[in-house]
């Protein structure tokens, strides 16, 4: 596992990008005075309201609110993984990512030559299957199991599926020229290796689908047996570059064939996957001989809002189902559904889709089940709500499951429901109308695009937009020491302090650079919500006003002060220090 990637180098990387390149070269954008801008990537819309600004290096939608840097905008146009998005845009710059030293030592250059001979002789296997499934003389009964199967000869070529010999050695005798070779052929589980020492091929008669992870690179196989022998499907066992529930076959398709992934279906087999593609329905993807996991589901919700579980109706499917919500339930952020299709017995979407056709099937996935629908009636069969014992035993078991939802409107909506079937919908109305109440003007709101663009920002929050505007104004204003305000614990002080004491050390920072360093950090929300704010602060100005407002942030904080101590001594007597500091403020106060 490699190691840290060190912060400096992901500065330089930064400073090393022009945020307007990368998205231009994904999207194509249109100058705007100082900024540029284009129809929003990551949602539909007829007028652009997505902008990027080459002078704070940073990019924002007006419209659905996607904000970053050139790393945020590669994680969500690319869906790429933090790492990868490094990775990405060192090679762009012809960088190597480096790594820090500690308990997760930094890849050597022979295990990173390794991985990549790796890669190389998986990209070759896959090639050599489809030749077999071409040349091979036993391949006519494969080619005849894929015709049977309705799959045309575009959509075998453009899965690439192959087959494996009827042989013990074909791919050893193809690939192990010597001993070093026939050990990788072993590692990468294509050769099997016995107690006697004995090597043969993993893979033996069957049709074969190569598995490419996210970044399509070819990490395993997947083997579909031609008659009744053996089992149905034979996967990749567990190798150094293959972790079956971390991948999906047919993801890395489905992201090429679609820009914006509005919905993904979870199918059962790989030939699904591929007979959905043959209908143009390029949306598929498989879990590899394991249960839907908490990984895959991640890796779907980062990639797609709305994901569709399409099973079997029999037991077993609607057993998977309830695994794959399970799994769901803690990565299941607000804005992204999950919803379950049960087709009818002896049903799959390969025998579906030929049956009721393209449009008849996407109306099936559009129709498919809520999950909170599944959720409760799922729980409902095994609990009567009768009586009162069942609706304490269905309380039992949906709670913890509600709990570790992960969206907050995604809980209320379940807890609701929980509510209505345990008879307690207006107890739960009345609790959810008091908290509305306490919360009072501090209730969330969505403002408008005019309510955004012009807001009216306190003192605090003033200092630290135009920080994240201009970095250099730290060092520029010396007069400005946010150190006095230790011990304060007004709301948002805690996260100027940190950005003045970045900004004090990175002068030359850049927006892009400042956020990316608070990318982790508790408060990166605000850091957010605040760059969506226009403050209509002028640049000849910000030095002007930055002053301003730390004039106007201590004034209120010497008001605090006052208003605290005066308090304390209607009740006891104020210690030597504490009059002391009640006098000097009470001075200050008469000055200004």
């Amino acid at each position: 596992m490699a190691g840290k990637i060190p912060r400096d180098f992901i500065d330089d990387l930064l400073s090393r990008t022009d945020v307007v390149e990368v998205v231009d070269s994904r999207v194509k954008l249109k100058k705007a005075g100082k900024n540029y801008q284009a129809c929003c990537p990551f949602h539909n819309e007829k007028s652009p309201s997505f902008t990027v600004s080459q002078d704070k290096q940073f990019f924002h939608c007006f419209g659905c609110g996607a904000h970053g840097n050139a790393i945020s905008f590669i994680m969500e146009f690319d869906r790429l993984e933090f790492v990868e998005a490094i990775e990405e845009l060192a090679r762009y710059h012809g960088l190597e990512v480096p790594r820090e030293k500690g308990s997760r030592p930094a890849m050597s250059e022979e295990k990173k030559q390794q991985q990549q001979d790796d890669y190389a002789v998986m990209e070759q296997v896959a090639r050599f299957f489809q030749h077999q499934l071409r040349q091979n003389g036993n391949s006519k009964k494969a080619i005849e199991y894929l015709k049977n199967r309705g799959l045309s000869g575009d959509i075998v070529k453009q899965w690439e599926i192959g087959y494996a010999p009827d042989s013990w050695d074909a791919l050893l005798n193809t690939f192990g020229k010597d001993p070093q070779r026939i050990k990788q052929l072993v590692d990468l589980k294509l050769v099997n290796k016995n107690d006697q020492g004995r090597t043969y091929d993993f893979f033996r008669d069957r049709i074969m689908f190569p598995i490419r992870d996210k970044r399509g690179r070819v990490v395993g196989f997947g083997g579909r047996v031609l008659d009744d022998g053996g089992p149905k499907y034979l996967n990749s066992p567990e190798t150094r570059i293959f972790h079956k529930g971390s991948e999906l076959f047919g993801f890395y398709s489905a992201r090429q064939n679609n820009r914006t992934l509005d919905t993904v279906v979870i199918v059962e087999g790989y030939m699904d996957v591929v007979a959905l593609s043959q209908f143009d329905i390029n949306i598929a993807t498989a879990a590899l001989g394991t249960a839907t996991t908490p990984e895959h589901i991640q890796m779907l919700v980062r990639a797609t809002s709305h994901i569709v579980c399409c099973y079997d109706g029999d037991r077993a499917g609607r057993e998977a189902a309830w695994r794959a919500l399970e799994n769901a339930l803690p990565a299941l952020k607000d804005g992204v559904r999950i919803s379950f299709l049960f087709l009818p017995d002896g049903e799959d979407p390969d025998t579906m889709v030929r049956q009721v056709g393209k449009e008849a099937f996407m109306e099936m996935l559009d129709s498919a089940m809520p999950l909170s629908r599944f959720f409760f009636e799922n729980l409902l069969k095994t609990h009567n709500v009768g009586t009162p014992e069942g609706k304490i035993a269905l309380k039992k078991a949906a709670m913890p499951l509600i709990e570790s939802t992960l969206g907050e409107d995604q809980k209320q909506m379940l807890l609701e429901e929980l509510a209505k079937h345990t008879g307690e919908f207006d107890r739960f109305k009345l609790q959810q109308d008091i908290t509305k109440a306490n919360q009072g003007s501090k209730q969330a709101y969505s403002p408008s695009r005019n309510q955004v663009n012009k807001p009216k920002l306190s003192p605090l929050r003033m200092l630290i937009r135009l920080l994240l505007d201009k970095p250099e104004l730290a060092s520029m204003c010396e007069d400005v020491q946010i150190d006095i305000f230790a011990g304060s614990k007004a709301a948002g002080m805690d996260l100027l302090r940190d950005v003045h004491r970045y900004c004090l050390a990175n002068p030359k920072a850049k927006t892009a650079q400042l956020v990316e360093n608070f990318r982790d950090h508790p408060h990166s929300s605000t850091i957010a919500k605040l760059l969506l704010q226009e403050h209509l602060v002028k640049d000849e100005d910000a030095e002007r006003v930055y002053n301003d407002s730390f004039a106007r942030l201590l004034d209120g904080h010497f008001d605090s002060r006052i208003e605290t101590l005066i308090s304390r001594s209607r009740v006891q007597p104020l210690t030597q220090a504490e009059k002391q500091e009640l006098n000097l403020l009470m001075r200050e106060r008469q000055k200004s």
